[in-house]
């Protein structure tokens, strides 16, 4: 009775995508500000009624989902803690996927199309993923210490990478990916691949797709072991997931011309993969109150924009004060051209 649900929640999930792509986006178009504002408040509000969801189909063990015996409240509030995580760590997936844009000159009104695809990719990946990690996890609980470990050492290398370097002509996948089709790197279009000369060519907009898949893929590594430091019902672990990404795309939109006014976000997203990273290696020997967890990641979120939007008004208040600065010394320079000309 379990799989009733899993095919359920994937049948709604695989319908409000085709309604998102094959109706409101079935044609290339850039996406306004104003609408990716409203989108991401959709999916945003999705996710927190399917939290109720949640809520009522664990405390019931509607369809006997709740293999874990968790009560209703219990399974809620690991759900949104889950969403929480994985939405937060994709704040950093999103300034790659910006930098992966602006290398490959991707246009705008072809921008959803290869997150939209990408979201596909990524929910499969996850969910092969979210299965594997929980049935390593079962049959061998050391392997938290491992994970705890991979998330401590994620947040070091975040700290120290320089993500402006990121020359992605060296991935690998690409590589891959040019040796098995020629690549046409002058098209401007909605398709992957065309035929050129009677070829099968892939496209610029093929080669972005694969990179970020790619990147989630990378970025998956962390989130799913950050996930799993909540629950290790696969369940909640997915829907959670799969719902964070879902607003990926359209958060993406909303934020693209304010990534560089939140500079900060990444010492909240470094603290939050060590602290889940360290409550991981803890999980053994003491279960951290998931009441807590939310409460310390939401702080730590709200921290980072403070901070940003704190040293955007400082940055604003010196290049203010040297443009004034500025002006006025042209002012005198003016003033004492005009002396030196009357004398």
């Amino acid at each position: 009775m379990e799989l009733v649900i899993w095919a359920i929640f994937i049948a709604l999930i695989l319908g409000l995508l085709a309604l998102d792509l094959g109706v409101f986006h079935k044609n290339p178009q850039k996406i306004s500000y104003k609408d990716a504002f409203y989108w991401t408040m959709v999916w945003v509000g999705l996710a927190v009624l399917f939290g109720g969801f949640v809520y009522y189909a664990y405390e019931t063990n509607w369809l006997g989902v709740n293999t874990r015996g968790l009560s209703g409240s219990e399974a809620t509030i690991n759900y949104y803690t889950g969403y929480l995580i994985e939405k937060s760590l994709s704040l950093d997936n999103i300034f790659v996927i910006a930098m992966v844009f602006a290398y490959f000159k991707i246009a705008p009104r072809y921008q959803h199309e290869v997150l939209f695809w990408g979201i596909i990719g990524a929910m499969v990946f996850r969910a092969v993923m979210i299965l594997v990690g929980t049935a390593v996890i079962e049959a061998f609980h050391w392997t938290t210490y491992l994970f705890g470990a991979l998330l401590i050492y994620s947040a070091v290398r975040m700290l120290s990478v320089d993500e402006e370097e990121t020359d992605f002509s060296k991935n690998p996948i690409l590589k891959l990916v040019t040796k098995l089709y020629p690549v046409d790197w002058q098209y401007e279009g909605s398709k992957f691949f065309i035929s050129v000369n009677g070829i099968k060519t892939a496209t610029v907009l093929f080669v972005a797709l694969v990179v970020v898949e790619f990147t989630d893929i990378f970025f998956a590594i962390d989130s799913i072991p950050a996930i799993f430091a909540v629950t290790t019902d696969p369940f909640l672990v997915f829907t959670s997931n799969v719902f964070a990404i879902l607003g990926l795309r359209t958060l993406y939109f909303f934020l693209a011309n304010f990534l560089d006014r939140f500079g900060y976000i990444k010492y909240s997203l470094v603290f939050i993969l060590g602290f889940v990273g360290v409550k991981m290696m803890l999980a053994n020997h003491y279960k951290f109150p998931t009441y807590a967890s939310l409460s310390i990641i939401i702080g730590m979120l709200v921290a980072g924009v403070v901070a940003s939007m704190v040293a955007n008004r400082s940055n604003k208040a010196v290049a203010g004060a040297a443009g004034d600065e500025t002006t006025a010394q042209a002012v005198v320079t003016a003033q004492n051209k005009e002396i030196e000309e009357t004398v």
